[in-house]
């Protein structure tokens, strides 16, 4: 008995674990490169796919400008209006997750991390319930483009 209530638990703060980290709303995943390289390569398959970049961020230099150290962390800010507009034109508050971005950094141990808000998260947090559709397809578009990204060649 004891047994049973122990797996029960163990599966339980597992099941818990998971929904907290799918419950911020934020997709992480590894990549096989450096910061800097990783965004690079988001960038090229973003240009190919016509999606407009609208600027790049390095919060290292940034802190170096003031004096203070940071590991490579790296913001590139992109959208594509023919899809995140059906957010604003459904709910005007969209604006201030959109447009998209994504954040490569490397942690201590030199992993290289790439991260973006899930468009399912952005469309709950803004009460926008009529467009299923149109986060279907920025959910599939964005695992392309970050996979593509973060993927040995």
């Amino acid at each position: 008995m004891q047994r049973i209530v122990l797996i029960t638990l163990t599966l339980f703060s597992l099941y818990s674990a998971n929904a907290l980290a799918a419950a911020d709303g934020l997709i992480v995943m590894k990549s096989a490169h450096s910061a800097s390289v990783t965004l690079d390569r988001l960038q090229t398959v973003l240009k190919s796919k016509g999606i407009r970049v609208f600027a790049r961020v390095s919060h290292k230099d940034n802190a170096k400008g003031v004096g203070m150290d940071l590991r490579p962390t790296e913001l590139l800010i992109f959208g594509n209006p023919k899809l995140g507009t059906h957010f604003f034109t459904s709910k005007q508050s969209a604006g201030i997750d959109l447009p998209m971005k994504m954040l490569a950094w490397e942690d201590k141990n030199g992993q290289t991390w790439l991260a973006y808000n899930d468009p399912a998260y952005i469309a709950k947090r803004h009460g926008i319930g009529n467009r299923k559709e149109v986060v279907g397809k920025m959910r599939k578009a964005l695992k392309k483009f970050s996979t593509t990204a973060a993927s040995k060649p």
